[in-house]
């Protein structure tokens, strides 16, 4: 940690010499704002609200593991000489506070999208594997996955972007409205599944980063880690517990994650006779997908009826 702490501090540094006296491109100067949001959900909101006015990096190399990501010198460059930058905050991007306080933002948009929501801790569910150095209380980070939550974000992101270049902002808002209408609508197909169903819990063999969705809906769950955990073999207790809960209740699903190796959700499967499905977090999409044009919320929607088959 000392040893990364040491190279934060010399790359604050050496860009602060090198472009501390560069002319910058600013809105001004260039008509197009440059922003840079840390991961797909903040890069595809941002997107969305700026209707392709806006000069967009997204951090998080698609496929890549959000939770032990460290930026490279280039991506604080990047930052250093952006207009409005974007990120979820929390101990997963615990890098982006010693960015932040080792140069001068004070004239840059910054957004810290657990701000924006009412961030609940993360929990530890009867069954779920609790990592050996985890002391402190952590937040959620996976915000996102409410849609009423995306609503708040994207009304910020809405804000900033106003804020940074007042021209567009009826454009801005226009975008922000159409883009909410349809998250709107997912919310109430959710309610109603959930409303429907025949059950009220869902079973992940994989990690959890679902807590907000599962409050939003009123839903029971059981997996085997937290939504930030970087564990990935799960203990024989874990499994057998997450086994023995899909046999006693019945439960048609067992639910894996996006770039998951789905080993545990397989094991669960073959043990149980319960379908396995991915329900996609969104938190990163592969490179393929992301060349593609897919987007954060036909990912969500893809989740419709993967919730619909695992209550039935």
């Amino acid at each position: 940690m000392k040893r990364f702490l040491c190279m934060i501090f010399m790359l604050s540094l050496f860009v602060c010499a090198i472009f501390g006296g560069a002319k910058k491109e600013t809105p001004e100067n260039s008509g197009t704002l440059h922003i840079v949001a840390t991961n797909f959900p903040s890069y595809d909101f941002v997107r969305a609200v700026a209707g392709g006015t806006a000069n967009i990096t997204l951090l998080l190399p698609p496929g890549a593991e959000s939770h032990s990501f460290e930026p490279r010198p280039k991506d604080i460059i990047t930052i250093q000489n952006c207009d409005m930058f974007i990120y979820t905050g929390g101990e997963s991007e615990a890098w982006v506070d010693r960015i932040l306080g080792s140069m001068d933002f004070s004239k840059k948009k910054i957004i810290r999208m657990l701000d924006v929501v009412d961030a609940v801790e993360e929990e530890i569910v009867e069954g779920m594997q609790k990592e050996e150095d985890e002391e402190e209380v952590a937040y959620d980070e996976h915000i996102w996955t409410s849609p009423q939550n995306v609503i708040f974000i994207v009304r910020s992101i809405r804000d900033g972007l106003s804020e940074v270049d007042p021209v567009k902002a009826s454009l801005y808002r226009k975008n922000a409205e159409n883009y909410t209408k349809s998250f709107d609508e997912l919310d109430k197909e959710f309610q109603a599944i959930v409303d429907a169903g025949k059950r009220k819990t869902i079973i992940f063999g994989d990690r959890f980063p679902f807590r907000y969705f599962a409050d939003a809906y009123g839903l029971t769950y059981f997996a085997a880690f937290p939504g930030c955990s970087t564990e990935t073999e799960p203990a024989a207790a874990t499994v057998a517990f997450l086994i023995n809960k899909i046999k006693a209740e019945k439960i048609p699903v067992v639910f894996h994650l996006e770039l998951s190796n789905e080993k545990m959700a397989d094991t669960i499967a073959a043990e149980t006779g319960a379908k396995k499905l991915l329900f996609h977090a969104g938190h990163n999409i592969s490179k393929k997908d992301f060349d593609s044009g897919l987007t954060f919320l036909e990912i969500q929607q893809a989740n419709v009826p993967r919730l619909r088959e695992a209550l039935q």
